[in-house]
């Protein structure tokens, strides 16, 4: 996904095989190691920062659960045609500012920028392996449901704009700062395929899946809804 700035990101795959490939933003950046300080989430069932705090949209337990109930269940769409180029990003969001920096921004702690809207300094909390970032380097913006995903489970179907509004939202619980690290395992894997290494964030996890799918009228496979039921199961509220 493809516009360069601070933060290194980008997020490809097709195909069960292909998931193992990096998440949405690993092709614009260098490879960095994350970093090996522990996050102080406030919360783990509500995901503390990078969580509750962050994802805007985020809906309750009992909202997630409900909205799970009504997912439709289908087999992958074909990967035919697909490309990231298919989801314009990371639009611009005004003051110099794109999608990537915006979240970069909205997801750390005492984040400073230059004059081109880069982050040049603040610490990031990543809910996937709870760890603690101390440079924009170190971290990739997700999407959480990527788009090689959604591609298979109905965006095929639709039209550019709706796949650049779903590609740069930052009104549902669909992006959020991560290590690099954490990103690129995920790569375009389902939550039956790859969960968060932290277990503590499966809750944030399920809930934030869950609502996208919904919100965008995607559709899940058996496993996905299971698996998607099963961290929604570790929720303590």
């Amino acid at each position: 996904m493809a516009v360069t700035c601070a933060a290194g990101i980008a997020l490809t795959g097709c195909g069960k095989q292909a998931d193992k490939q990096p998440s949405d933003d690993r092709a614009a950046s260098p490879s960095s190691p994350a970093a090996d300080g522990k996050g102080k989430g406030k919360d783990q069932d509500q995901g503390g920062k990078g969580g509750k705090d962050v994802l805007p949209g985020l809906p309750s337990t009992n909202e997630a659960r409900k909205k799970l109930e009504k997912l439709t269940v289908a087999k992958w769409r074909p990967m035919t045609g697909y490309s990231r180029s298919a989801f314009p990003h990371w639009a611009q969001q005004g003051d110099r500012c794109d999608t990537r920096e915006t979240v970069l921004e909205r997801d750390g702690q005492g984040v400073k920028r230059d004059d081109q809207c880069r982050a040049v300094s603040g610490t990031w909390h990543s809910l996937y392996d709870d760890k603690t970032l101390t440079s924009a380097s170190q971290a990739d913006i997700d999407h959480m449901v990527p788009l090689a995903n959604a591609w298979r489970s109905g965006a095929d179907t639709w039209t550019t704009e709706k796949r650049k509004q779903f590609a740069n939202d930052l009104t549902h619980p669909q992006l959020l700062a991560a290590s690099a690290a954490s990103n690129r395992s995920k790569g375009d894997q389902g939550p039956d395929q790859w969960q968060p290494p932290a277990k503590g964030a499966w809750c944030v996890y399920g809930r934030a899946w869950t609502s996208v799918k919904d919100t965008y009228g995607l559709t899940v496979t058996d496993d996905e809804k299971k698996m998607l039921g099963t961290m929604l199961g570790t929720c303590t509220s």
